[in-house]
């Protein structure tokens, strides 16, 4: 493992020890970052920095990051050079200390790679609405195995799928859905009348650097079932493909990754049942709602009459 995964898988292991044992929280976490504004959100308190490699915590990447108070971005453009404390608690995360240092243009980095939700994918026009496998039924995935798997294997299963990926280490953004997996996870398993016919995905946004090896090693920071919750890559296109079905939009520049968020339930119907846009603690949400939709069962599609 290369010493990004080591630091990547260090501080999720860190952040699980703490959110899920009775050990208490770890102490906050502060570093000094060098970046530039790429663009400053309307909310006046977000601003997405390209910042250097934060060393001992993350690699160089271009993030949004949450100011306490407006006033901490007070005066700062697009393209300005910066310097901030960036402090990280095992929930949480913000930026202080903002201090302008140059004025720079955006460097160039070629032209992103988007998705959104402006091509989504077709199914075949047919007397009943299309289900997620049928749109899906041409991709493979590759699981934290390394195994190949494919969207029918989950049929009958009501699923929970969300987006994220290993080197985002920010508490509130991937680590969070993490959590939320593993604590819907261990809730499930822990309730006597729960339905068995339920399973969690996450699929990465970065399937070149969240090899097999990386995401296993993740999982198992977050105390994944495998039997209960699978880490899925796929190539970049086919990881385009499943976000625009969900309306998810995310940029990839280089090394860097900026989304929004998504979590969807499907029922064992194979039909989408919810999407969430929000991160946050999301856990009895995905109980309450994969609950529900393990009941799901689909109508049988009436042929038309022979004329």
């Amino acid at each position: 493992m290369n010493r990004s995964c080591q630091l990547v898988f260090a501080f999720a292991l860190a952040i699980t020890l703490g959110a899920l044992s009775g050990c208490g929280k770890p102490a906050p976490r502060s570093f000094e970052v060098n970046g530039v504004v790429r663009e400053l959100k309307p909310d006046g308190r977000t601003v997405l920095i390209a910042h250097d490699e934060i060393r001992g915590y993350m690699p160089a990447m271009t993030m949004p990051l949450r100011a306490r108070s407006t006033n901490e971005l007070a005066g700062i453009r697009a393209g300005d050079a910066i310097r901030f404390r960036l402090v990280v608690t095992a929930e949480e995360s913000w930026i202080e200390g903002v201090t302008k240092i140059g004025s720079n243009a955006p460097a160039s980095r070629g032209a992103p790679e988007r998705a959104s939700a402006t091509a989504t994918a077709q199914a075949p026009a047919t007397n009943a609405p299309p289900r997620l496998a049928d749109l899906l039924a041409d991709i493979t995935f590759t699981n934290q195995s390394g195994q190949p798997v494919s969207w029918s294997q989950f049929d009958g299963q009501a699923l929970a799928l969300t987006f994220l990926f290993t080197r985002c280490p920010l508490p509130e953004y991937c680590p969070r859905l993490a959590r939320n997996f593993s604590g819907a996870s261990r809730k499930l398993a822990a309730m006597p009348d729960a339905p068995a016919n339920w399973h969690l995905i996450a699929l990465t946004f970065d399937p070149e650097f969240d090899s097999p090896a990386v995401l296993r090693a993740y999982g198992q920071a977050y105390g994944q079932d495998t039997n209960r919750w699978s880490l899925l890559a796929t190539s970049p296109t086919n990881t385009a493909r499943v976000a625009q079905l969900f309306g998810l939009n995310y940029v990839r520049e280089g090394g860097t990754i900026n989304h929004d968020f998504r979590t969807v339930i499907i029922d064992a119907a194979g039909d989408v049942q919810a999407v969430w846009p929000i991160g946050g603690d999301t856990t009895d949400m995905l109980v309450a709602e994969l609950t529900k939709a393990a009941r799901a069962s689909r109508a049988p599609v009436k042929n038309s009459p022979a004329r």
